[in-house]
């Protein structure tokens, strides 16, 4: 039987590292044959599909959307209505993981994970022998100020969801922090409240939150400090480092309120 060829695969998140990572492949290696995907839960910003869109016109390439064969609803049911949260990231397993590998068969894959020169993280989410990864970006030791230069020059720029939150993901990302939960409230009202009614939906009366310690509403009504201690913060971290771009502030301000690193095969 004929061995059938590597199959060369690229994750998008919707976010700069891997949107960038695509322009750079593309760029060094364009006769690679690269497939492009991007595991969609339905639970996105309108932003992350916008993103999508204006990375396939201006790379001319396709984006495979990968879904899992049951929606979140579902999954949400199977674990006892138990909301995901970084220690039992269900979410992950049932909607991105297992339907990638579901893509990919038993072909022999080499995936291309955006993971900088800068960042001391590592690994990858599958563990399947066929699936070799490989980080572009470290081998060449590109750092943010690259990936920043690859999206300005292409043309592709930022998602714009950028100006409030500084990861991509689902809109109730338990990995939001909470002044992207109280920006989430005042861009996208009705997505917020959809995230409440996960919180308060449970037929046994067991209460789930996405934040721990507090529910949503709980944590909007402090929404006025929070948007003071963040804007507090911003000004501080300007003055410290006055030529930082504003989304390099952003960045700074919420990893220092949560700098938990989020799920790989979410936030790149």
């Amino acid at each position: 039987m004929k061995k059938k060829n590597t199959r060369h695969i690229l994750g998008l998140s919707g976010g700069k590292d891997s949107t960038a990572l695509a322009i750079f492949m593309r760029q060094e290696y364009p006769n690679l044959g690269i497939e492009y995907f991007f595991c969609d839960t339905h639970k996105e910003l309108k932003e992350t599909y916008d993103y999508l869109g204006r990375i396939e016109d201006w790379l001319g390439i396709k984006i495979h959307f990968l879904e899992a064969e049951r929606g979140f609803d579902h999954w949400l049911d199977v674990y006892g209505g138990v909301l995901p949260s970084p220690k039992m990231r269900w979410c992950t397993k049932q909607m991105k993981i297992i339907p990638l590998e579901k893509w990919v068969g038993d072909d022999e894959v080499i995936t291309y994970i955006g993971i900088r020169a800068d960042e001391n993280r590592d690994g990858y989410i599958s563990t399947k022998p066929t699936i070799t990864a490989k980080f572009p970006f470290k081998e060449h030791g590109f750092v943010k100020a690259d990936i920043i230069r690859l999206l300005e020059e292409s043309g592709i720029g930022m998602p714009d969801y950028y100006r409030w939150r500084s990861r991509s993901g689902c809109y109730f990302c338990f990995f939001q922090r909470k002044y992207e939960w109280v920006m989430l409230a005042q861009e996208h009202p009705d997505l917020f409240q959809k995230a409440v009614e996960y919180e308060q939906n449970h037929r046994d009366g067991r209460t789930y939150t996405w934040t721990q310690g507090e529910t949503l509403l709980e944590l909007l009504e402090r929404k006025d400090q929070i948007i003071a201690d963040h804007e507090k913060a911003m000004a501080r971290q300007a003055r410290e480092k006055p030529n930082q771009s504003l989304s390099d502030v952003l960045e700074k301000v919420l990893d220092d309120e949560d700098e938990t690193l989020p799920c790989l095969a979410c936030h790149l």
